[in-house]
C-alpha cells in the first residue's frame, strides 16, 4: 500500500496542470496583443506575427510536457494497481439452475404435458415425487435453500385432459373440419371478448368462406348447407351477433357474393385464399387455448432451449477471444455480449439510453422532451443538474419538468 501512496502522490503533483493551466492563459494574451497591434498597424503585421513564433512554440512545448507528464504519472500508477491488485478471474464453471430443481422440473413436465407426451410426462413426475430435488447453492445465483417453497404437483389428469382435448381440436382443423374449434371458442366467448380476441369470428369467416367456395373445394356435400345458399344461410345465423365489432368484415363477405362468377378477379380475392388460413387459426387456436389456462403460447423450456442455442455462437466465439487476449469479463449476473433474439422471443419492449448506452429499468424510465428525444430518466437528470439543458440532438432547450415518462 505504501508504494501505491507514492504514486499516488506523485499523480496528483504532476495532474494538478495548473503551469500547463497557466501557460494557456499566457499563449491567450500574447496571441490579443498581438491582434490589437495588427488591428492598429497593419503594415506591421507580417513583423508582428514573426515575433509570436518562437513565444507560441515554447508555450505549446511547455504544455505539452505537462501533459506528457500526467501521462506518464497515470501509466505507472496504474501499473503498481496491477501489480498490487492482480485481476482473478470470475467463476465460469457454475450450474447457474442448481439451486431451482423444482422449477426445472415442472418446466420439464409442463413441456411433455404441451406436447401430448402423457404417458412420458406422467412416468418423469412419478420419479421427481419419488425422488425429490435438493437445491444446491450455485456461485453467481441467489440460496434458494430457505426460500423455495415447493410448487405442489400438477394435476397430471385435468391438464392432460384438456390438452387432449386441444390436440383433438387442431386434428380436426388439419381435417378441414371448424366445428369443434367454433364450439370450443363459443364456449369460452367471454373470456376471449375479454382479452380482446378475435378468434371466434376468425373461426366463423373461414367457416363462410369455407361454404362459399362449394363442394367442388371443400368436398363437403352438394346441399342447401354448402355453396351459395350454404354461406348466406350460416352468415344469417351466425353473424349477426358480430355485426358491432366486424362490421365492414361482414360487408366485404356479403358482397363477395356479386362476384362469384369471377371471384379470383374481384376486390375480395385476398379474403378468399385461404391457402394459409387453417395455419393461421390452427395457431390462434393454440395461443388462445393456451392463454385460457394462464400459459403461455409456446413452451417456456422450448424458447428457453433455443434461446440458449442461439446464443451459444456468440458466448463460444467471446470465449475464444478472453483465451487468446488473456482477459476477463468484470460482471458475473450479465452477459458479456449482447445476443440479438428474433422478435418472437421479445416479450416486453426495450428501451436503451441513446446518452448512457443503458437499458431502462423501471426505476430508470424513459422520458421524453418536448421535442420528442427520448433518454433515460437518470440522463435526463445528469443534462439538466436541475436547471434549464439543451437537448443532446437538437437544438431545442426545456426544462426536466417538461419531459414526461413513457410507459412501453
Amino acid at each position: 500500500m505504501d508504494v501505491i501512496q507514492i504514486e499516488l502522490a506523485k499523480l496528483r503533483r504532476d495532474g494538478s496542470l495548473n503551469q500547463s493551466i497557466a501557460d494557456v492563459d499566457k499563449i491567450i494574451e500574447q496571441l490579443e496583443r498581438a491582434r490589437e497591434t495588427i488591428l492598429e498597424n497593419p503594415d506591421q503585421a507580417s513583423k508582428t506575427l514573426v515575433s509570436l513564433q518562437n513565444p507560441l512554440k515554447n508555450g505549446f512545448d511547455r504544455v505539452l510536457d505537462d501533459l506528457k507528464k500526467v501521462d506518464k504519472g497515470q501509466k505507472s500508477y496504474e501499473k503498481t494497481l496491477n501489480r498490487n491488485f492482480p485481476v482473478k478471474a470470475l467463476p465460469t464453471d457454475y450450474d447457474a439452475l442448481a439451486s431451482y430443481p423444482t422449477l426445472i422440473n415442472r418446466a420439464i413436465a409442463m413441456h411433455l404435458v404441451r406436447e401430448g407426451q402423457f404417458s412420458v410426462a406422467s412416468t418423469f413426475m412419478e420419479e421427481t415425487r419419488a425422488n425429490p430435488p435438493h437445491p444446491q447453492s450455485a456461485p453467481g445465483t441467489p440460496n434458494l435453500n430457505q426460500i423455495e417453497e415447493d410448487l405442489g404437483s400438477i394435476k397430471s389428469r385435468e391438464l392432460e385432459d384438456k390438452f387432449a382435448g386441444m390436440y383433438n381440436i387442431l386434428h380436426e382443423l388439419k381435417a378441414r373440419n371448424l366445428g369443434p374449434a367454433i364450439d370450443w371458442a363459443r364456449a369460452n366467448s367471454p373470456q376471449l371478448e375479454e382479452r380482446g380476441s378475435t378468434l371466434e369470428f376468425e373461426l366463423c369467416k373461414l367457416q363462410y368462406v369455407w361454404l362459399f367456395l362449394g363442394p367442388e373445394i371443400n368436398g363437403m356435400p352438394n346441399d342447401v348447407n354448402n355453396g351459395l345458399l350454404g354461406a348466406l344461410k350460416y352468415a344469417r345465423e351466425h353473424f349477426q351477433r358480430f355485426q358491432g365489432r366486424f362490421t365492414r368484415d361482414i360487408q366485404q363477405l356479403s358482397t363477395a357474393m356479386a362476384y362469384v362468377s369471377n371471384l379470383r378477379a374481384s376486390p375480395y380475392w385476398r379474403t378468399f385464399d385461404i391457402e394459409t388460413a387453417w395455419d393461421d387459426v390452427a395457431s390462434s387456436f393454440t395461443r388462445e387455448f393456451c392463454s385460457s389456462l394462464g400459459l403461455s403460447a409456446e413452451s417456456p423450456l422450448y424458447v428457453a432451449a433455443t434461446a440458449g442455442a442461439i446464443a451459444l455462437p456468440s458466448h463460444v466465439k467471446y470465449a475464444n477471444i478472453v483465451k487468446k487476449k488473456h482477459t476477463e469479463w468484470t460482471t458475473q449476473n450479465e452477459f458479456p455480449v449482447e445476443i440479438p433474439l428474433p422478435r418472437s422471443m421479445i416479450y416486453h419492449a426495450i428501451f436503451v439510453c441513446p446518452v448512457s448506452k443503458e437499458q431502462s429499468t423501471e426505476d430508470n424510465p424513459p422520458m421524453m422532451m418536448p421535442c420528442g428525444h427520448v433518454v433515460a430518466k437518470e440522463s435526463l437528470a445528469k443534462l439538466s443538474k436541475g436547471g434549464r439543458f439543451k437537448c443532446p440532438y437538437c437544438p431545442n432547450e426545456s426544462q426536466p419538468k417538461d419531459a414526461r415518462e413513457i410507459i412501453l
